[in-house]
């Protein structure tokens, strides 16, 4: 996680685009989605509540939001009791946390057509991953209106 630290977040998607690159087929480029959700810090228990459930994702989501006022950007944390989907949600973790609520909101996040992962996902996925960049942006906006 280390080397997307000082990057914005359109460098950082594409190193994950790159990193998809070195796999040639969808069995292996699910495998390393599994792993990098396996990778997510363990969500703390008081934040896997209803008030911090992604809603419009077909299996459990919870993230959760931490605006920093003194270095001015949001930490994200996230969990999910499916693999893949635990994996998308890493992936958009590590685009968008350690970023300012401006630079969440004007992100465009294209890093999933790029990999063609929007080809390779189900509907009820498709879906989710729309809600967890819906709610991740919904907090970046909620932290720029308390800034105001």
């Amino acid at each position: 996680m280390g080397r997307y630290m000082s990057q914005s977040i359109t460098e950082i998607q594409d190193l994950i685009v790159a990193d998809f690159s070195d796999f040639s087929d969808w069995s292996e480029k699910y495998e390393y989605l599994i792993e990098l959700g396996m990778e997510l810090p363990p969500l703390a228990p008081e934040h896997k509540i209803e008030a911090k459930r992604i809603l419009g994702c077909q299996s459990n989501v919870w993230l959760n939001a931490e605006f920093d006022p003194q270095t001015g950007v949001i930490q994200f944390q996230a969990d999910s009791e499916a693999m893949i989907v635990k994996g998308l949600v890493s992936l958009l973790v590590r685009m968008l946390s350690g970023h300012t609520p401006a630079e969440i909101l004007q992100a465009e996040l294209n890093v999933f057509q790029r990999i063609g992962l929007d080809q390779h996902l189900s509907s009820t996925r498709s879906n989710g991953l729309v809600a967890m960049i819906r709610d991740m942006k919904r907090y970046a906006a909620e932290y720029v209106a308390t800034q105001a």
